[in-house]
């Protein structure tokens, strides 16, 4: 998958080419075999994740919502998600039309070669991803950044072209070495996968589709970590995760509900729970006969059993969602949530022509209302979604065939065919709904997946990104989220929360609100850095 490839829902597969590690396959995926993973020293921690990056470079995406381990930002959040500096010194100074932000960078600060860190780098980081020719995936992040300018080696002052509520949020994004990367090919160069950052780990070892190997950066401005050494196992099958977990493999993983309960009771081992942005949704194609139709987008947001779905498959580990915004977040709009309401469902398919046949799945002019839906392999959370929703669509008299395949599968059929995706932000609106609705982005990766196209949307989404004004942008997302309910591109199912099963030999673990992207970043190792051993 090359780098136009990550491009996404937030995040919906940003690493979507992580291998399934086969118990023979590669030593990593081997309990105990030569070269695996071990959680053996006080000082080194062993955990398994589902994916891995395509790069580690920030200048194509990597790093741009903090905690990458090997970079720091010019900012960064704290567990209660509140902006703190990092490789500023302060929160930026803000003019007072909001177009220009100021941050004075410490002094003293080195990247992990011993180069000192300056302005210059900040400046090169975020003027090479405005490039175009820089293959970012996430440049309309920065669409609001007009230029970036050093004032001698420790101010760096950031000029907008309209006033952007959440720029400083947009400077989590980590700093790459001016006097490395830039002297190189920035797509393709080898600081693309040996990185060279200010954070508090060194990437030792990257062994693809296996695992990442990082150790503490001894330079680190913050202290070296307690935790010398940190690798974080690849493994996308959710049942080979626990697995190893349980065979003591790993120190801990992210697993879903069914498979963390399994370690209850297990004294060695502590779940942590983190609330999060990240839904479970199914893209509606456009440009398909089925799912473009409004009638029957509108009709599958009614027949589906939100609840049913967070009781039975997320075991309480989640909500409905009935849109992006999760129903506890200050930008949620009453009045959206929609009942499961089948009898609702199949009169808005009656009245829209959408009668049933022989079999009871509905035809219209010639049309049966059947489509598939793909799921990524390995994935149980989505794999029991796609499931429930397909059962829930049936009932309806709509016929849905769920499919699992790997993303090199999937990515070629999603003009037309539905997928069970995931994303999701924290923080501000603007975030996730830009890159998931936009029109204008439909077809580029993994952006709009649904091909959505609603001049309305495209208008609010445009004017909520536009102005600081609070109210303002309360009122442009409100028609968002008010849009969606008369013609839903996507049926949004639940808000997930992320399970960790950690072994229960470190203090300091903590867990943050967390985006739809987690593993490498999220996660109770996001301040690992911060951890101490238990005495």
């Amino acid at each position: 998958m090359n780098a136009r490839s990550v491009r996404r829902i937030r995040g919906l597969a940003a690493a979507a080419l992580a291998t399934v590690l086969a118990g023979t396959a590669a030593a990593c995926s081997n309990p105990g075999g030569p070269g695996a993973p071990s959680a053996a020293a006080e000082d080194s921690v062993v955990v398994g994740i589902a994916h891995e990056p395509e790069t580690l470079s920030p200048l194509l995406g990597y790093g741009r919502e903090g905690n990458s381990k090997i970079f720091d930002g010019l900012l960064a959040l704290d567990a209660d998600m509140k902006l703190r500096p990092a490789l500023a010194t302060a929160l930026p100074d803000v003019s007072a039309d909001g177009l220009t932000y100021t941050y004075r960078l410490r002094t003293g600060v080195t990247f992990s070669d011993g180069t000192p860190f300056t302005a210059e780098d900040v400046v090169f980081t975020y003027r090479t991803i405005l490039d175009p020719k820089t293959n970012n995936p996430a440049r309309t992040e920065l669409d609001a950044l007009k230029d970036v300018r050093a004032e001698g080696d420790h101010t760096v002052v950031f000029t907008l072209k309209y006033p952007y509520a959440p720029f400083a949020q947009r400077t989590l994004h980590a700093i790459a070495p001016a006097r490395i990367a830039g002297r190189q090919d920035v797509n393709t160069g080898p600081f693309t996968t040996r990185p060279v950052g200010t954070g508090p780990y060194v990437l030792a070892d990257w062994s693809k589709g296996e695992k990442l190997t990082f150790k503490a950066n001894p330079r680190y401005w913050g202290g070296a970590p307690k935790v010398r050494k940190l690798t974080m196992a690849v493994i996308k099958d959710d049942d080979v995760r626990a697995t190893r977990l349980r065979a003591g493999d790993l120190d801990g993983a992210v697993l879903p509900p069914n498979l963390a309960r399994g370690f209850a009771d297990d004294p060695a081992k502590k779940t942590y729970k983190a609330r999060t942005y990240d839904y479970r949704t199914v893209t509606l194609p456009t440009h398909n006969k089925v799912t473009g139709d409004t009638a029957v987008r509108r009709a599958l947001d009614l027949a589906v059993d939100r609840q049913a779905m967070v009781d039975k498959i997320l075991e309480g580990a989640g909500k409905p969602a009935y849109g992006p915004v999760p129903t506890d977040s200050a930008w949620f709009t009453r009045g959206t949530e929609r009942r499961h309401d089948l009898a609702a469902a199949r009169r808005i398919l009656d009245e829209a022509g959408w009668k049933p046949g022989d079999d009871g799945i509905r035809v219209k002019d010639g049309v049966r209302a059947a489509f598939p839906l793909w799921y990524p392999s390995g994935d149980k959370l989505r794999q029991d979604h796609a499931l429930a929703y397909a059962s829930d669509a049936k009932k309806a008299g709509i016929d849905i065939t769920t499919q699992a395949g790997t993303w090199e599968v999937i990515e070629p059929r999603m003009k037309h065919d539905a997928v069970l995706a995931g994303g999701g932000a924290p923080g501000d609106p603007d975030f996730d709904q830009y890159p998931l609705l936009l029109s204008s982005l439909a077809g580029d990766g993994f952006n709009n997946m649904a091909g959505y196209d609603n001049p309305a949307v495209d208008q609010a989404l445009a004017d909520g990104r536009r102005t600081n004004d609070h109210a303002a942008r309360k009122a442009a997302y409100d028609t968002v989220q008010r849009e969606l309910m008369k013609n839903p591109g996507y049926t949004f199912l639940t808000h997930i929360d992320h399970l960790y099963v950690v072994a229960d030999r470190w203090d300091g673990l903590t867990t943050q609100v967390e985006p739809h992207d987690h593993g490498l970043a999220s996660g109770p190792w996001w301040n690992v850095e911060d951890w101490t051993p238990k005495k």
